[in-house]
């Protein structure tokens, strides 16, 4: 569900690091993430943010707490055809 219609979520980072991490740490635990580029109305201090769907982000929120993952930001976007 990241790239189809509905409700998904932007994780910014503050390092390409603790990007490529995130996704690889929830890969790993079944979640389908991606890494995508930024978008330019985020401040970032790392060109690279993490899709995800938003439904899931209480329990994608708390495997990074645990897997101490520093992020940024949340942001919830909307995306309809």
């Amino acid at each position: 569900m990241v790239s189809g219609e509905g409700n998904y979520g932007i994780i910014i980072f503050h390092t390409t690091t603790s990007a490529i991490h995130s996704e690889k740490v929830l890969k790993k635990e079944g979640f389908e993430v991606r890494l995508i580029p930024t978008p330019r109305e985020l401040s970032s201090d790392c060109g690279i943010a993490l899709k995800f769907d938003w439904q899931q982000s209480e329990k994608i929120q708390s495997i990074l707490d645990k897997s101490k993952i520093e992020i940024s930001s949340i942001h919830k976007f909307n995306q309809s055809k």
